[in-house]
């Protein structure tokens, strides 16, 4: 695999040594340490440390019509919200900043991307009627993002919405319906919809600082791999606790099962293939909705190791 610089770097920084409470306590002074629902040693620092990726609180949202930095292959998530206008925000800063932190209509979202599980989930930051902001906390567990609220300084799961550490745990954020597909399907979808417009950080957006990652291996993945031979890198579209590998979604283009139907489309570019995320390997973009209403549903086109990993008893939607 192509290492990047920015990748060695972090595997410069990354612990591969059981975590050190007492080290976590200094830069997490209100975190609650005693309650946990993991194993500390099962937690890894991931490189950055707190907040050196930085989220996004607010971000400016344009008319597409004035978009003029976006190239059609490049993925955007996108986000419907009951009576508001539909937003997408480009992978090209999610792959920065992981967290967007934004406010559509009366609903405050959390939209996330861990790049390293290829995991993009939309949550409700809203929990008990309180409100809470996301951020980004440098620590990795089955190489997947781990979220930390800045209120009570709890860490929570991105690829589930669990809160594992500290004063929240046995809570759960609410996931919310999203897609992700190419700048160029949003545009002709949505004509008149919003999009994020570039942060104001010194960020090489619209570059991959992963580059040749999903054709790799697991960055700091100590678990095992999944069953039935599947890649760990092989996409899988997640619904609950099903997954169907990308490939079977991609050579039947549409699936109906469990009350769900999946579609998949070509014409989206891999995120984390070339260094030039435009230019990446065409992948195509999936469709998850409900079989009855036709509704959007709740879905992640992740990493098979990393949903193996969440959900070693799940089931692996294979077909005949």
């Amino acid at each position: 695999m192509k290492k990047t610089l920015f990748a060695l770097v972090c595997l410069a920084f990354a612990s591969a040594a059981m975590a050190d409470v007492r080290f976590w306590k200094m830069a997490w002074k209100n975190t609650d340490f005693g309650k946990t629902i993991v194993d500390f040693d099962t937690i890894l620092d991931g490189g950055p440390g707190k907040d050196g990726i930085p989220a996004i609180t607010d971000p400016v949202m344009v008319a597409n019509s004035d978009e003029r930095e976006l190239r059609n292959p490049e993925p955007v998530m996108v986000v419907h919200v009951a009576g508001q206008v539909v937003r997408a925000y480009p992978v090209r800063y999610l792959m920065w900043h992981e967290i967007v932190n934004d406010r559509v209509g009366d609903v405050p979202i959390a939209v996330t991307f861990c790049p390293l599980c290829n995991s993009g989930v939309v949550f409700d930051r809203r929990l008990d009627q309180v409100e809470y902001e996301l951020g980004v906390s440098g620590l990795l567990r089955n190489s997947d993002m781990i979220m930390y609220d800045r209120q009570t300084e709890s860490w929570w799961q991105q690829f589930t919405g669990d809160a594992i550490v500290g004063e929240m745990v046995g809570k759960k954020l609410t996931k919310l319906p999203s897609y992700t597909v190419s700048w160029g399907a949003y545009l002709n979808e949505h004509p008149d919809g919003l999009v994020m417009s570039s942060p104001k950080h010194n960020r090489s957006y619209g570059s991959n600082p992963y580059a040749g990652y999903d054709t790799g291996t697991p960055f700091l993945y100590r678990g095992e791999n999944p069953p039935h031979g599947i890649n760990p890198l092989e996409r899988v579209v997640v619904v609950e606790q099903a997954a169907w590998p990308l490939q079977r979604v991609r050579k039947e283009g549409r699936i109906v099962e469990r009350g769900i139907v999946i579609e998949w489309d070509a014409g989206m570019a891999s995120a984390l293939d070339t260094r030039e995320i435009a230019k990446g390997r065409d992948v195509g973009s999936v469709r998850v909705t409900d079989q009855s209403s036709g509704g959007n549903v709740v879905h992640d086109v992740g990493f098979a190791f990393a949903f193996h990993a969440f959900h070693p008893d799940g089931k692996w939607m294979l077909g005949n």
